[in-house]
């Protein structure tokens, strides 16, 4: 058994790649190689393992039992190689990292534009590839290494994940302007009592929040109308169709004094959205990770700190 041949690095990238776009032409072409190589290597990963990896068809592959199997310790030992890789370019001064990172569509477009530019310039050498999803996506798909980090809302939480919490977001009322709260100078939680409150899809967790907000207030929360996106919301108040309430960050990104609403606080409510930076617990980056949640941090109090408060 000491001197049974073992699988190389590069044929547990291609394997890899091949189980996720499903294709051997595709991932030879992403990786650069032909696939006569790419078929070579596989048939020759599969002898040494002793079971067969995919199931070929007209429309594709897919893996089979084992190989499902196998693919977690194959994208762990691949995130251990970048860490390796990393370290080495921090020792040296040269070479480049890129990471992950997934984000939830109802802040990472109003985020991400403050931030990234400061993270770029603390750390040059760094690449961020963004994808967006669902909180319940973004755990899920950090858990299986699809991301390598997820900037998403609370509760995210997990024995497998260090969670650092950044910031709490204020959430607003928002109004069509002939709404007939809209020319109230000061609303009550007791105003909104049986009102017809808008909200995304419940794939979102922005839906559970606002559906608890609307119980804790007497407000009906709409389910024959729910938005696709925080635009598509916005949109819907203004044709009359309803009230919502909407992130802070949202708001100054995208609401101005000409959009026919009224943007307002309830008085005696505390409404927030936590957020907060997630990364599995033994990932070899988990240091630089700290550090981009503090310098995260830093960049929301220097630049939205009257939309935001840290959690720090």
């Amino acid at each position: 058994m000491a001197n049974r041949e073992q699988p190389s690095l590069r044929q547990i990238l291609y394997f890899r790649h091949i189980a996720e776009l499903g294709s051997f032409r595709r991932a030879a072409e992403k990786l650069g190689i032909t696939q006569p190589t790419m078929t070579a290597q596989i048939a020759t990963l599969e002898r040494m393992l002793g079971f067969k990896l995919f199931e070929r068809s007209r429309h594709g592959v897919k893996l089979t039992p084992a190989a499902r199997e196998l693919l977690p310790n194959a994208l762990r030992l691949e995130e251990e190689m970048q860490g390796f890789m990393d370290v080495a370019a921090g020792l040296t001064g040269m070479g480049s990292a890129t990471y992950r990172m997934g984000v939830t569509p109802t802040l990472g477009p109003y985020l991400l534009p403050h931030v990234l530019p400061d993270l770029h310039r603390r750390y040059d050498s760094l690449r961020l590839y963004v994808r967006e999803g669902t909180p319940a996506e973004l755990a899920s798909q950090l858990r299986q290494a699809q991301h390598d980090l997820i900037l998403t809302t609370q509760p995210v939480s997990s024995s497998e994940f260090e969670v650092k919490p950044l910031f709490r977001e204020s959430l607003k009322l928002v109004l069509p302007v002939d709404h007939r709260l809209a020319n109230k100078k000061r609303i009550n939680r007791a105003d909104l009592f049986g009102e017809q409150v808008l909200t995304i899809d419940e794939q979102h967790l922005y839906h559970r929040q606002i559906s608890e907000l609307c119980e804790n207030l007497g407000a009906t929360l709409r389910r024959d109308y729910e938005g696709t996106s925080l635009d598509t919301l916005r949109q819907m108040v203004v044709m009359g169709m309803g009230i919502t309430f909407l992130p802070s960050l949202y708001i100054a990104s995208e609401i101005r004094d000409n959009d026919s609403l009224r943007v307002t606080d309830v008085y005696g409510v505390s409404m927030y959205r936590h957020h907060a930076l997630a990364w599995r617990t033994q990932t070899p980056a988990r240091v630089l990770f700290r550090q981009l949640a503090e310098r995260i941090v830093e960049s929301v109090v220097e630049r939205l700190g009257e939309h935001v408060q840290s959690e720090g």
